[in-house]
């Protein structure tokens, strides 16, 4: 039976994601198990906090406080190494009694670690650009760009129903810049 590397789900003591993630690495290499413990990740997020003098701070947060994934083969021995870390209480997705967890789906993984960031769309549009919307409930319509939010992948764009202007709140991915 050949076992594949997958993305696990640890859960931690809150506060000590780093020192588990530390502590996994440390136990892989001194007990020689790079073949089956690759990587481990705390995933982390880029906030941007306004501040009282109203200027900005940006930080980096933990996206799910108390957990860390970690990338392996699930062999009975790293399953025991993994478990057996200082600091981490159990894998999520285990019914316990020694039982194996469950690995996370591709696409989950995608989510958990930002690499949904390769599907970021370069939009070349300012502020009174005009653009046609090809997805959702205004498909079909165009309208004149009037906020643009990069890091969130948002616009608003004024667009005319009914005889009047409307504001819609779109995401990069649902339009593109009319050429004029």
């Amino acid at each position: 039976m050949e076992l594949n590397k997958e993305w696990y789900v640890l859960h931690t003591y809150s506060g000590y994601e780093n020192k588990v993630k530390e502590n996994i690495e440390m136990r892989k290499e001194s007990m020689n198990m790079e073949n089956n413990i690759f990587r481990v990740e705390v995933p982390e997020e880029e906030v941007t906090v306004v501040q009282d003098g109203g200027g900005t701070k940006t930080r980096m947060e933990k996206t799910f406080p108390g957990y860390v994934l970690v990338e392996m083969i699930m062999s009975d021995d790293a399953w025991f190494i993994v478990r057996n870390t200082p600091g981490v209480t159990g894998f999520v997705g285990s019914h316990g009694a020694g039982s194996k967890p469950s690995p996370l789906l591709p696409e989950e993984v995608d989510n958990l670690l930002g690499n949904a960031q390769a599907a970021r769309v370069d939009l070349n549009v300012e502020v009174g650009d005009h653009v046609e919307i090809t997805d959702g409930a205004f498909s079909g319509l165009s309208g004149r760009v009037e906020g643009i939010e990069v890091d969130q992948q948002k616009l608003k764009v004024v667009i005319e129903m009914f005889g009047r202007e409307t504001v819609a709140e779109l995401e990069f991915y649902q339009v593109k810049r009319e050429d004029i």
